[in-house]
């Protein structure tokens, strides 16, 4: 065994057929619920989706059962990575470790390489504070990034709960003005919202004092209005990046389908969608990094 959670014990094992060391997975009561048949459904989609270095990607996918009605169990075959993040960095702060990307879902192998893991959970962000922070689109995950990059050394917005967190929000971006606000979906979040004691934007350069003013400038991306955020390909060219970035290794990925995530299923039909992508699944092809790792 290589480790277990909440969402299934995983082994490691050798393909005699490609030569590689993997990781198979079995996942914890794929169809318990509504809610675990959507989520096993999920991360079938988004495991193979990803194509990137960085990014765990789904080697193979089967099932011992031989029909849908016999058809209870999922396993995961990915490339084995060497250990967890968090073993080779204990001196991660807590704050980290509660907020977006789970240290314990970042992966290392030998080569001292980053791979993030699980996907069972993924969704554009939290629901209940997404409801106040605006709906969602691609860059709800610069917040992320750039909530993460502004935290590194310290707690940025120490919040005790949903509605402290938002407070703490307004006191760095300020009060949005009354468009952004009549354009959240939520009721609650507006009037939970309107109730506040109006503030300003901080400084970012006197919140971050001493750090680079390049990196100042690209925490900009620390907007409420998620319409008016940089996106990913407009931060990755910007001048703090400029000694990194590298127009040749840094992929885009095509878009994927998440249609099925407004579904409302019942259990045997998400079960069906998944166990139809399982006899489905094709090999992906292996280049010549992927045989040698």
């Amino acid at each position: 065994p290589a480790g277990c959670g909440a969402y299934g014990s995983v082994c490691a094992a050798f393909d005699t057929k490609t030569g590689l060391c993997v990781a198979v997975r079995k996942l914890s009561r794929p169809f318990q619920s509504v809610t675990h048949a959507k989520r096993t459904y999920r991360e079938l989609q988004l495991l193979k989706h990803m194509k990137h270095k960085n990014v765990i990607g789904l080697l193979d996918v089967f099932t011992p059962a031989r029909s849908l009605e016999g058809f209870s169990d999922v396993y995961l075959v990915t490339h084995l990575m060497g250990g967890r993040f968090e073993q080779h960095f204990p001196y991660l702060p807590n704050s980290l470790r509660s907020k977006g990307p789970n240290p314990s879902n970042l992966a290392v192998n030998e080569d001292c390489e980053l791979k993030v893991l699980d996907f069972g959970l993924a969704q554009h962000a939290d629901e209940e504070m997404t409801a106040y922070m605006m709906h969602y689109n691609q860059t709800v995950y610069i917040w992320s990034v750039g909530y993460i990059m502004a935290e590194t050394g310290r707690t940025l917005l120490p919040g005790t709960d949903h509605i402290n967190q938002l407070q703490q929000v307004m006191r760095l971006t300020g009060t949005p003005p009354a468009s952004l606000i009549n354009r959240m979906p939520s009721h609650e979040a507006r009037k939970c919202i309107q109730s506040l004691i109006q503030m300003l934007k901080m400084n970012f350069a006197n919140v971050f004092i001493g750090a680079n003013p390049l990196a100042v400038d690209l925490l900009e991306m620390l907007l409420l209005d998620s319409d008016k955020r940089i996106i990913a390909a407009q931060a990755l060219v910007h001048a703090y990046f400029a000694q990194y970035h590298d127009s040749d290794d840094e992929p885009v990925a095509n878009p994927s389908g998440q249609s099925f995530e407004s579904g409302d299923l019942l259990i045997d039909e998400w079960k069906s969608l998944t166990y139809n992508e399982v006899i489905s699944f094709g090999l992906p092809p292996l280049d010549q990094e992927e045989m040698e790792s």
